[in-house]
């Protein structure tokens, strides 16, 4: 099963960047290339524990619809959401947050497993890695764009 990791430093509060990590409606602008909607679930605000939402994207020239749901909630160091139904045949997203120094230190790991066996596995290495790794580096330089600039947080965590 592939892993991705990311560790995104940002010059904000901690809970700031965990409240932005977790809002559906920051999501859905980091997303925008994908065309990506939430339709069902949490379509807006901040998700919490055990809570769920429903996306609807283009990716990789087909429209998917893939449900997650937080599984483990502890503010403002760590959640993670999992898989329900989708593409995937499963995956795990966990979120680390610390803050040191003023700077909160953001590390994603990403642990999924594609469909369809040896397939799965051989699309894992000619694109779908890496085609996941820029679709989380994009949305923690989103994350970073606006936990950096507080009028941009505002509007975001008072949706």
């Amino acid at each position: 099963m592939p892993v991705i990791t990311i560790i995104t430093s940002i010059n904000a509060p901690v809970q700031v960047v965990f409240d932005l990590s977790r809002s559906v409606d920051l999501h859905k602008l980091s997303t925008i290339q994908t065309n990506e909607e939430a339709i069902a679930g949490k379509t807006s605000g901040l998700m919490g524990e055990g809570e769920s939402v429903t996306w609807r994207a283009k990716h990789l020239g087909f429209y998917q619809v893939l449900t997650s749901k937080i599984t483990f909630f502890d503010s403002p160091n760590k959640f993670v959401d999992e898989m329900v139904n989708g593409a995937f045949k499963s995956f795990v997203h966990h979120h680390y947050f610390e803050e040191k120094n003023g700077v909160t230190v953001m590390a994603d790991e990403f642990d999924y497993e594609s469909p369809l066996g040896l397939l799965g596995k051989m699309a894992d290495g000619l694109f779908l890695k890496q085609y996941m790794k820029r679709l989380l580096e994009k949305r923690n330089q989103t994350i970073k764009e606006f936990a950096e600039d507080s009028a941009k947080h505002k509007k975001i965590l008072t949706l």
